[in-house]
């Protein structure tokens, strides 16, 4: 019986692609969806599957077929209005869910935002992106889908350190975390039960990620 795959989704974002290389070197089995099928041979070159489809638009039951994860990792970008965040963040996310759901899907990792917990005290300038994120995170809580929600601090394209904290830095300018070493955290979430459940924030650390996790979790249980 072959093994199930996951889907990512947003997997031609920065955090996507270095997420996809990490799996498709430990031969892991995955599904990428894509908007565009012009970026389908980058990960078919990979060994990954490729499926067509747009958040923005109604999501297709075959993309979600013969997965029992997902990962969502998308997102409208900086460089984007308001509407975009609403139409892929929170709604394109949501919908993700209700699909997932439909599904049966065993994990749902949401990559979230540092801020999505309180977007009334987070960075104003992107409070319109805290509040989607809250509330797609809420959706997912809800949606009783086994969830898994990271929520990173100020991404950098620092190199892959594997060690990470999950409690937040008083110092703002500590509060960071590269690309890669949140990638390599959705990879230990995805291959780990610990996080199952979970809400954690992501930052540069000391701790090797496995490890900060299960501390954390051991945490919240006294």
């Amino acid at each position: 019986m072959q093994d199930k795959q996951t889907l990512v989704i947003g997997a031609n974002g920065q955090i996507g692609k270095l997420l996809i290389q990490m799996m498709t070197e430990q031969k892991m089995p995955v599904k990428v969806m894509l908007r565009n099928a012009e970026q389908a041979g980058e990960f078919e070159n990979l060994g990954a599957d490729v499926v067509i489809a747009d958040l923005e638009a109604d999501l297709p039951d075959h993309a979600f077929a013969d997965c029992d994860k997902v990962v969502f990792t998308a997102g409208s970008g900086g460089k984007t209005g308001a509407d975009k965040t609403i139409l892929v963040d929170l709604w394109g996310a949501c919908k993700a869910i209700d699909k997932a759901k439909q599904h049966a899907i065993k994990q749902f990792v949401m990559v979230s935002s540092r801020d999505a917990g309180d977007p009334e005290h987070g960075t104003k300038a992107i409070k319109h992106y805290n509040i989607c994120k809250y509330f797609a995170d809420k959706h997912l809580i809800e949606s009783h889908l086994p969830y898994t929600i990271l929520r990173p601090g100020r991404l950098t394209d620092g190199p892959l350190t594997g060690k990470i904290t999950t409690v937040r830095p008083s110092d703002q300018e500590q509060q960071v975390i590269s690309r890669s070493d949140v990638a390599a955290c959705i990879l230990q979430c995805l291959d780990h039960s610990e996080t199952v459940n979970q809400i954690e924030e992501l930052y540069q650390g000391d701790m090797p990620i496995q490890e900060a996790f299960i501390k954390s979790v051991k945490g919240r249980l006294g």
